[in-house]
């Protein structure tokens, strides 16, 4: 396992690391114990941090988590976030007696007493601009209850604003080979600020493994189902905001990335890593086999100038136009 530094902070966080809103829910079944081995597996391998939120099964998410990491709380570091409990649109979700009881409860699901990376979960702009929320956050930093703080965005202009706030020490942010647009100005901001990047939705809501058909359909309590077109949240949490039957054709036209990497995800992954403002990868997983598949991507090949230059246009040719919803 290799690790980078989170920003200009003391946590160094391997590079592969992993969500968990899969385990927790909204991706369909899944099987507890499988998510248990799945983390015993990633940890045995060198992971050692682990997204998660308050949302992912209604806490579930940060329970698993807190079995499975038990007596290594010192050297697992886990990220969680909060916020969407709540109105997110709504002041009153983000006041210090909120906020607080947020805290409280992630931090008696997780088993812990410090979060190690506390993000506010896709908040709305003008909410990061009152800036209230970030002056809790301080507090609760000060206390002891949080080591430090981030925010996950839905844009690039979110994203740039919350760089404005000295005590902002990650973003996490969409990226992959579908959603390149981040790379350009946000990517090296948030470097020069001190701030970390971590890099969710890595594989496209599972795009990028090249498996998917136009007619491959998901179950009813998948996010791939009833958020395909926006109807629940940010279409670019799902598929990267490309329409189901355009992101397969466009998967199709990637596979050539795949030759001599292992597989599409892992060349995919590979990619990702190879942006030096990058600070770690965290796809989801259901099951031991994904985690290891995952872990993979540490052994391929990088890409030549020529590829990553190709792999360039056909975002921008190909893809860009396709993406909806705020970017």
């Amino acid at each position: 396992m290799k690790y980078r530094q989170l920003g200009d902070t003391e946590l160094r966080v391997s590079e592969v690391s992993f969500g968990t809103w899969a385990i927790g829910g909204g991706w369909g079944e899944a099987n507890d114990e499988e998510s248990i081995r799945g983390l015993h597996r990633a940890m045995e391998a060198g992971v050692n941090f682990f997204d998660t939120a308050d949302v992912y099964g209604s806490g579930h998410a940060e329970e698993l988590l807190a079995k499975a990491t038990k007596g290594k709380e010192d050297d697992i570091h886990i990220a969680t976030k909060f916020c969407r409990s709540g109105d997110i649109h709504d002041l009153a979700t983000y006041s210090e007696d909120a906020v607080r009881q947020f805290c409280e409860n992630s931090l008696k699901r997780l088993n812990r007493e410090r979060i190690d990376l506390y993000q506010i979960h896709c908040p709305p702009l003008a909410i990061l601009k009152d800036g209230s929320v970030f002056e809790v956050l301080d507090k609760l930093k000060a206390e002891g209850k949080i080591r430090h703080y981030g925010v996950s965005v839905e844009t690039v202009e979110e994203g740039l604003f919350c760089l404005t706030v000295p005590g902002v020490k990650a973003l996490q942010v969409i990226f992959n080979l579908f959603r390149q647009k981040p790379a350009q100005e946000l990517f090296p901001q948030a470097s020069a600020a001190g701030a970390g990047i971590l890099v969710r939705l890595p594989l496209a809501s599972g795009l990028l493994t090249g498996k998917f058909t136009t007619a491959s359909t998901f179950a009813a309590d998948d996010h791939r189902n009833f958020n395909a077109n926006g109807d629940q949240f940010n279409v670019g949490e799902t598929f990267a905001g490309l329409p189901f039957a355009k992101g397969v054709e466009l998967a199709q036209e990637l596979a050539w990335i795949g030759e001599g990497r292992g597989n599409m995800a892992r060349a995919s992954m590979r990619w990702i890593l190879e942006n030096p403002n990058i600070t770690c990868i965290i796809p989801g997983f259901k099951n031991v086999k994904q985690i290891e598949d995952n872990l993979a991507t540490l052994e391929v090949p990088a890409f030549t100038a020529d590829e990553q230059a190709r792999l360039q246009t056909f975002y921008k040719t190909q893809v860009h136009e396709y993406i909806r919803g705020a970017y």
